[in-house]
């Protein structure tokens, strides 16, 4: 997450004065969820009785902590969206979660759910899907570890942002090697942190 970690220091007081939305690693977690969603559809496919349904968008769950306990709202065609646009959503969200304000369609219709256990300090977890949906992706606090790198072809330790991603998935529907697959995929995508294009400012 390091590099990701270094664009969010240096754009975040930027983003908050163009939008005013504070800039959490939670967007990116989403917008790189939903690419590798697109990526592996599986992942994002619903159980409907006996069949498998694959959405034609990302909607993506967002578990937010109240006082009546975890709800859900829902970021619809998270796909298609910037992290501007998610962040606003998310802030959005969960504010009106929190204060009793949401209307009864926006926790319905997600395909797939994000869970920030970091946002409390928790490394890692092990999230329940959330039925009839097929995957939730618990993500961690980011956190600075000692690491290995390589200056001039050689081996040697630097600090390091790291975070744990924790997929949980039906297995009758999702085979682990589409779960690696996936979670791969938003390796990738986070550790390139190449999302300059994506902030949506």
């Amino acid at each position: 997450m390091t590099r990701l970690a270094v664009l969010r220091d240096r754009v975040k007081a930027d983003f908050l004065a163009k939008t005013g939305d504070k800039l959490s690693f939670l967007p990116f977690f989403a917008v790189a969820a939903a690419e590798a969603l697109q990526a592996y559809p599986v992942v994002n496919a619903t159980v409907d009785t006996d069949k498998i349904v694959y959405p034609a968008a990302e909607n993506l769950s967002i578990a937010v902590d109240t006082e009546r306990g975890l709800l859900t709202p829902v970021i619809r065609d998270a796909g298609a969206k910037n992290i501007a646009e998610i962040a606003h959503e998310i802030a959005d969200l969960a504010a009106r979660t929190r204060d009793n304000k949401l209307k009864p369609d926006e926790l319905a219709g997600g395909t797939f759910t994000l869970t920030n256990t970091g946002s409390r300090g928790a490394l890692f977890d092990t999230p329940v899907v959330f039925l009839p949906q097929s995957a939730i992706l618990g993500t961690g606090a980011v956190v600075k570890r000692p690491g290995v790198v390589q200056v001039d072809g050689k081996d040697a330790i630097a600090v390091r942002s790291y975070v744990y991603l924790a997929l949980s998935y039906d297995h009758r529907i999702v085979d682990g090697a589409d779960a690696a697959r996936f979670l791969s995929a938003m390796k990738s995508r986070l550790e390139a942190g190449a999302f300059e294009a994506n902030l949506g400012i």
